[in-house]
């Protein structure tokens, strides 16, 4: 009997320790889990802009990010730091912002809202320095193919089909002619000049004179004031040679408004600026300002101003996106960072960007394609956004559903 007990108790605690080790497992298998998913939610984003002067847009887009995901230094997720203004001449200061941000040992990813040059560089040390971390590069300046090999995701304005539609909605809303406004620096870059070879071509297409106009460098010696003043001088004087059935597109957003203020005054038409946006000169050139409850409300922004455009004698010749380009992608672009980081996902497609831009713009429509270098093939992180054509007065053109020709993709 008592042997019986003994083995009884035996049994029992056998039974038990089983029990106990059988459990510990999945016990330390959730542990590690919730270590990962904790991981996983304590991180830093970096976002990198230029100044308020150079672009608004964009730096008033870093401010929303940075309210939606709070900043670093209350707690929340969002370091935002400025470039300076005069970045062409202070790449090294550049290089050095970008790359400090990976000093900091949760920051799991880098958003450049404009990559002016010397992102290149700055991602390729962070890449040597912190393969773990996240980069995005918005609007590059730099060459795009050499970009995608040191970034995660690399988006730009659809510069190939908007060299198409812009001079095809120009076309369509009534003007004969085309002048593309720039100057050497904007022209060395790859994008820039692709765009304006097609717009070219596209305006001999459609039998449409194409007119070359150079215009002083913002960055030159005469600064954003002298460059504003030579537009402001010489667009009236441009409309009266040409005529009022003229399409004006400036590639430099400084240039923008005073272009905007005397095409309203004198004739013209505007079909939407380098990067377009309701904000994107019409402010300035239409006298329009905006309440502290307006401020980022879009549709809001688009109502005031197509009223001064539509005062101004504008309508249904001067046109923009209906949400700012700048905006809608650095918040797009931080909110598709955040979800990668939670989720652990390193590669996206095109349909991953453009749903995480359009989640911050209803109502409008976005296309795009994937990049392809100079020998047709593609580069699969790489991308081309566009938005549809809001002409004030008028509407939407459905610009975005429009087919591109085939000669202009190769």
């Amino acid at each position: 009997m008592k042997m019986k007990k003994i083995l009884f108790v035996f049994l029992a605690v056998f039974t038990m320790l089983f029990v106990a080790c059988g459990k510990k497992a999945p016990t330390d298998d959730a542990a590690q889990q919730a270590v990962a998913g904790e991981a996983n939610q304590d991180f830093h984003i970096g976002i990198v802009t230029p100044s308020v002067s150079q672009s608004e847009d964009n730096s008033r887009g870093a401010e929303a990010a940075a309210k939606e995901y709070g900043n670093v230094q209350d707690g929340g997720k969002v370091t935002v730091i400025t470039l300076p203004d005069n970045f062409m001449q202070e790449q090294e200061t550049t290089i050095s912002l970008i790359t400090s941000l990976a000093d900091d040992p949760k920051m799991k990813a880098i958003v450049i809202a404009e990559s002016v040059p010397g992102t290149y560089s700055a991602f390729k040390a962070i890449r040597e320095k912190r393969p773990d971390i996240l980069l995005i590069s918005n609007n590059t300046h730099e060459d795009p193919v050499q970009m995608s090999k040191v970034a995660n995701v690399v988006v730009n304005p659809d510069s190939v089909s908007r060299g198409y539609l812009i001079v095809k909605a120009a076309h369509d809303l009534g003007a004969k002619k085309f002048m593309h406004i720039s100057f050497p620096r904007h022209l060395s870059y790859e994008i820039i000049s692709r765009r304006r070879a097609i717009m070219e071509q596209t305006a001999k297409d459609l039998g449409m004179e194409y007119i070359e106009m150079s215009a002083p460098d913002p960055l030159s010696d005469v600064g954003v004031p002298g460059a504003q003043q030579f537009i402001l001088e010489q667009v009236p004087n441009w409309i009266a040679k040409y005529g009022k059935d003229t399409a004006f597109f400036a590639t430099n957003d400084a240039q923008t408004e005073p272009l905007l203020k005397q095409i309203a005054a004198h004739g013209g038409y505007f079909i939407e600026a380098d990067l377009p946006s309701p904000t994107m000169g019409y402010p300035g050139a239409l006298g329009v300002q905006f309440s502290d409850d307006e401020k980022g409300n879009w549709p809001k922004i688009l109502e005031k101003v197509e009223k001064a455009v539509v005062a101004a004698g504008g309508a249904g010749r001067m046109g923009t996106w209906a949400y700012s380009y700048g905006f809608s992608t650095v918040e797009g672009l931080t909110s598709l960072a955040v979800k990668a980081i939670q989720n652990n996902q390193t590669e996206f497609t095109l349909e991953d960007v453009l749903a995480a831009i359009d989640a911050y713009t209803p109502g409008s429509k976005w296309n795009g394609s994937i990049m392809k270098d100079n020998s047709g093939v593609e580069v699969p992180n790489a991308f081309f956004v566009y938005q549809d054509t809001y002409v004030f007065g008028k509407g939407y053109l459905g610009m975005s559903s429009q087919k591109i020709p085939e000669k202009f993709l190769k």
